[in-house]
Parts: structure tokens; sequence; C-alpha cells
């Protein structure tokens, strides 16, 4: 599969992409695109003209101990479909447990009983789909307690066993290995780096101490010194640019694709690299009941922790959990604010809608419009007056 140049698309950067001639592929949102409609006009351009479409999820929870959503396996399928996807994306990771979403993707533990959970639901999500599946390493502020190994040996097993690609994500790398304190380098030289399907980067932003993934800043210079020491251990299939918020001028995202071109040695790339083993013709034993119900207990006690300021599970860093824990509620708060611009809820509603929050939990299903809905009814009836305007 050979995609070369990617970005990922949005509406805000339909313009830019379709200018651009060198585009090999975009990537596309599943959870923001509705299939009952037509395929946005942009995107039907740029397909017309051969550029491929890669459908990236955020919210099937394969790392999950509870069961995948039906559902959202089937909905999933049809947007490849209704895309002409060549691949589907998601993460190594969770995003909601307990009955309650994070709006977030979170890490799972480095353990046997984590790695049969994964290899399950991967396993279930390949023979659901029309085209291959990747699977992301994800940035993360914490770490689980315990491993019994690590991230490249998580993913070289969970390839080897599913055969399942690797969606590579240098910045998410760059994240963890600043916050944690190892080595990028020796981490790619342990990865499966046989099984990208193609390779993320994005922008981010130190506060507090920490490197946050951001995909709203620029791409910085140790990502695109990763890229190259990626490309001089093999050719890169693809290179995609994420940039989700704070929408620079054209010029600029034109200036990091091309220093993202020349890190990664597009133009130099062969025909074709990693390709899908066919998915198991037989489902895989299931991860062992009560091993499986107590890594679902766990991961609802985080979540707990993460979103409704309940106790941070022992042997959890607590610094790392609350610093987790704050940024996801201002990111709920942002979801909000950005939905319902004319009630302030990022400004004078701010502490009022954050102590909301902690009571009451995202929806599994949840978007900013949804919260912001529910925050506002429940002033109704102490400010009679937001029933009168509209978002």
């Amino acid at each position: 599969m050979n995609l070369g140049l990617g970005v990922g698309w949005r509406p805000e950067l339909a313009l830019a992409i379709d200018r651009r001639r060198d585009v090999g592929f975009v990537e596309i949102l599943a959870e923001n695109v509705d299939p009952q409609k037509p395929l946005p006009a942009s995107l039907r351009r740029l397909r017309e003209r051969g550029v491929q479409i890669v459908v990236h999820s955020v919210g099937l929870s394969l790392g999950g101990a509870e069961p995948l959503d039906q559902r959202r396996l089937d909905r999933l399928a049809r947007v490849a479909e209704w895309a002409g996807a060549v691949c589907v994306s998601d993460h190594v990771a969770f995003v909601r447990a307990g009955g309650r979403g994070t709006g977030h993707l979170l890490p799972v533990p480095y353990t046997e009983i984590a790695l049969s959970v994964l290899c399950d639901n991967v396993s279930r999500a390949r023979r659901a789909l029309p085209v291959p599946l990747a699977l992301e390493n994800i940035a993360t502020l914490f770490e689980w307690p315990g491993p019994a190994f690590d991230e490249p040996a998580l993913l070289s097993r969970l390839t080897a066993a599913t055969g399942a690609l690797l969606v590579l994500d240098v910045s998410n790398l760059f994240a963890n290995a600043r916050n944690q304190g190892f080595a990028s380098r020796d981490w790619l030289a342990r990865a499966p780096l046989d099984r990208i399907a193609y390779v993320h980067v994005g922008g981010g932003v130190a506060r507090g101490g920490l490197w946050h993934d951001t995909h709203a800043h620029a791409v910085p210079l140790e990502c695109l010194a990763l890229l190259r020491l990626l490309r001089h251990r093999m050719p890169l299939p693809g290179v995609l640019l994420e940039r989700d918020d704070r929408f620079p001028p054209e010029a600029e995202v034109n200036s990091e694709l091309d220093a993202i071109s020349t890190a990664a040695g597009i133009g130099s790339m062969p025909a074709a690299l990693a390709s899908p083993t066919p998915p198991p013709a037989e489902p895989r034993a299931p991860a062992a009941a009560p091993d499986r119900l107590e890594l679902a207990a766990q991961q609802s006690r985080l979540v707990g922790a993460l979103v409704a300021g309940e106790p941070v599970p022992a042997g959890f860093d607590a610094r790392l959990v609350h610093a987790e824990a704050e940024m996801l509620a201002a990111k709920r708060l942002r979801a909000a604010g950005r939905a319902w611009p004319r009630h302030d809820i990022e400004g004078q509603r701010r502490v009022r809608f954050l102590a909301w929050a902690r009571a009451n939990p995202l929806a599994d299903d949840g978007c900013g419009c949804d919260d912001g809905r529910r925050f506002l009814a429940s002033l109704d009836s102490r400010t009679p007056r937001l029933r009168r305007g509209a978002a």
C-alpha cells in the first residue's frame, strides 16, 4: 500500500488540500461524517483525481475489557465503503468503561490479559471491516503500574497475532519519550516497523513540565528528526500531517507539508510496502472471563478518577492522573463552549460547568453540543432567559 504525502482532512483545510497537487492521501474521522449523506464535494474531487482515503476512528475502544459495540463496528464498515477507503485505523487504547465515556484515548496496561483482550477485539474488528485495519500508538501522560513488557513488545505481539498493520505516530512517540524519560531511538529499534501502513505527525506544546500532543500547534523539529531516523531504517509508505484545531494560514500548512515530505523522503518511496495478512478464519479464544472482568473493573476505576473525581487507583502516579483529568475537563469545556458560543460556557460559566461535568459523566456517544445542551438545561430553572437563546 503506497500512500505518499497525506493530510488529515478537515473542512477548514479542504481548500488548501485541494490546491496541493502532491497530496497522495487524506484521512477522515469516522465519527465526524454521515454515511447517509453524499460524500462532500471536496472529497469527491480528491478521489476523482486519485487521492486515496483512509478512515480514522477514535471510538472502537479496542483496548477495553467490555465487549466491542457491534453498532460501532457496523457503522465503521459503512463509512469505509461510503468513502471508498483503502484502510481503516483506530488506536491501541480504550475510551470508555463502566458506562462512562471519556472522549479521549486512554492507555492499556502492558500485561498478558490486556494483550489477550486487544487481540480478541482487533481480530473481531478485522473480520467486520471491508478493508485492512491499522493500529496507532497513543500519547499518554501516565502509565499503568506493574508492566510485564513494554509498548514495542505489545505492538509486535499484537500485530503478529492479529495480522493488523501499524500507524506509527512519531509525535505520540516523542511526547511519551519526553514525559516518561525513555529514548525514542531504542523504542524504534524494537517496534514492528515492517507492519507500518503509514505515519502520523502532529504538533504539541509544553505545559507544566509535560509535553501535550495537541494537533493544534506547529510540528516540533524533534518530530521531523524522528521522521528522518525512521526513513533511514526503512522506506515509508505514507506520512500524514494531523491538524485538528487553531488552523494556520495555507502558507504555513504548505510549509509544514514541505518539511514533512523532505524529512520522510516521500519522492523515493517504493511502489508498495507492508500488506495485511488475512484475518483469522476463526475467532480467537476469548480472554478468561474472570481476568477480563477484573480488567474491566480496573479500567472503570481509572475512568472514575479521570472524569468524576473519584480516588486514583493504587499504583498509579496520582500527579499524572490528575494532570490528565484536568486536561480532559478542559477538553470537554472547550467542546461545549465551541458548540454553544452565545452562552459563554468557557467564560463566566466555566467554574459551574466544570463542577457540573464531574457529577455528569460524558455520555457514551456524547459530543460538545449534547454536553452543552445538558449543562444549559440544568441551569434552566435558575436562568429562564436561556430558553429564549439558541446557540
